[in-house]
């Protein structure tokens, strides 16, 4: 629990905090302000109108609850809503049928052996399943090295051909040193391939830089060079680590009713996610976040315009690591206790999908 959660708690009665979480969750399920006379029907106790109106003013002026425009009801506030989630929010479960379906769809998917098939497929469902936009921000993969070899260009200059096992092909232009020969270019191709081949790129860097020390002891002063500039090309991943973003369901956060600076500021969001500004910082927020992370409003710059609630759920590789985030975009009136959990499975499914390709 966050300490602006305990610092509420603290100030807040049994009774207040009663009528508070009854509050929010009359608005989540409406998505309309909610009146000290309905509260009252709603409470275990009884209370009048006029005892929940004071409380309602309590809570208004310690910033948790707003009254929307002239209405007469009030709306849990951006830091009302995260209290709710923080303190008083309890979740449900993934039904079976839930379940079923997540796993059915995405291991069908996996069959057509791209892993963007996988990821396409769990945007579609997240979208499906919460009636908002489903997204998923996923790392530049680190292609696992199947083949590499150099082809000389001219005298000064060479081709170093990188090929995934996923058959994505990289070919970097790196300088020979003067008088470099073929048979020193075969050599260093050969001695790099001995080492790389079915590693990652960052693992084939690590082996390499370990080796350094073997290296100067088995190769010759030319080939050692064209080695190192061949250890510098598999480093040298500028322009490529710009991530995947794959939404699906945008026209579920749009409808005939939004104002005009509300379906301006959705479309500047949509506009931002294909641009990918922030989403690195995004994933790096995952690595570092424990399960499934909720942004409300303008918690996270990158949706804050938009006034969106995101919920996003990191997903794993074969090794464990974190390779991307997926969840959903909505309104802040998201339905947290259902879609948390559902988000939180679909990236488990995902994680063992991608444990299983790589076997």
């Amino acid at each position: 629990m966050t300490r602006a959660a305990e610092d509420f708690l603290s100030v807040l009665n049994a009774r207040s905090q009663e009528i508070f979480r009854r509050l929010v969750e009359r608005y989540l399920d409406t998505g309309l302000p909610v009146g000290s006379r309905d509260l009252s029907r709603l409470l275990q106790v009884e209370l009048s109108p006029a005892s929940v109106r004071n409380v309602m003013a309590d809570l208004e002026d310690l910033g948790l609850i707003a009254a929307p425009h002239t209405s007469a009801g009030r709306a849990p506030t951006q830091q009302g809503l995260r209290f709710f989630v923080d303190a008083m929010l309890e979740m449900g479960s993934v039904d079976e049928s839930e379940r079923t379906q997540i796993s059915r769809h995405i291991e069908g998917s996996a069959g057509h052996g791209q892993v963007e098939d996988l990821l396409t497929e769990a945007s579609s469902l997240l979208s499906g399943l919460s009636q908002g936009a489903g997204v998923v921000i996923a790392a530049k993969a680190d292609m696992v090295l199947k083949h590499i070899e150099f082809v000389r260009l001219d005298a000064s200059r060479a081709m170093a051909i990188l090929v995934g096992e996923d058959g994505q092909v990289e070919n970097r232009i790196l300088d020979l040193p003067p008088g470099f020969t073929a048979s020193a270019l075969a050599q260093a191709g050969n001695y790099l391939a001995h080492y790389v081949v079915g590693r990652t790129l960052s693992e084939a860097r690590r082996v390499l830089h370990e080796r350094r020390a073997e290296q100067r002891a088995e190769l010759d002063e030319l080939t050692q060079k064209l080695v190192e500039a061949g250890i510098a090309t598999l480093t040298d991943t500028k322009g490529n680590g710009a991530p995947t973003v794959i939404v699906r369901g945008r026209a579920n956060l749009i409808n005939d009713a939004m104002a005009s600076d509300e379906l301006m500021r959705m479309r500047q969001l949509f506009d931002e996610l294909e641009s990918k500004d922030g989403l690195l910082d995004l994933l790096g927020d995952a690595e570092r976040a424990q399960g499934v992370r909720i942004f409300i409003g303008s918690e996270n710059k990158l949706f804050s315009l938009s006034g969106s609630s995101v919920i996003l759920s990191p997903y794993k590789d074969a090794n464990d690591r974190i390779v991307g985030v997926l969840g959903v975009i909505g309104p802040t009136r998201l339905n947290y206790a259902r879609i948390v959990p559902v988000v939180d499975y679909t990236a488990n499914v995902i994680s063992a999908m991608m444990a299983r390709k790589r076997q």
